[in-house]
């Protein structure tokens, strides 16, 4: 084996890779903004003074707050992935020190 680092574990490689979460924040986003049309829609015949909309628009309303937690359940599956990361990197790098340290002495 050789010392050359594999080109697909560079920093610049994983930037553009979908990460953990990533995908939940996306999906939530959409719901929520079907959400938010929604609700413009079912409170525009309160203004306009026209027959409101059937019980199912206002239902559709409720996808907002759906995206918003869908959204946050991506967000924090992201933050426990870097986490892990971090904590496994924090790990790699004390114990190739204390190799180094030890072969030292």
């Amino acid at each position: 084996m050789t010392d050359t680092p594999d080109p697909r574990a560079t920093a610049d490689a994983t930037k553009d890779d979908p990460g953990p979460g990533d995908g939940l924040v996306r999906i939530g986003a959409i719901v929520f903004i079907v959400g938010a049309v929604a609700t413009l829609v079912t409170v525009a015949p309160l203004f306009l003074g026209s027959r409101p909309f059937p019980t199912v628009a206002y239902l559709v309303s409720m996808l907002m707050g759906v995206g918003f937690l869908v959204a946050g359940a991506g967000v924090l599956r992201s933050v426990g992935a870097q986490r892990r990361r971090a904590k496994a990197s924090r790990a790699a790098g004390q114990g190739t020190s204390r190799a180094a340290g030890q072969t030292a002495t």
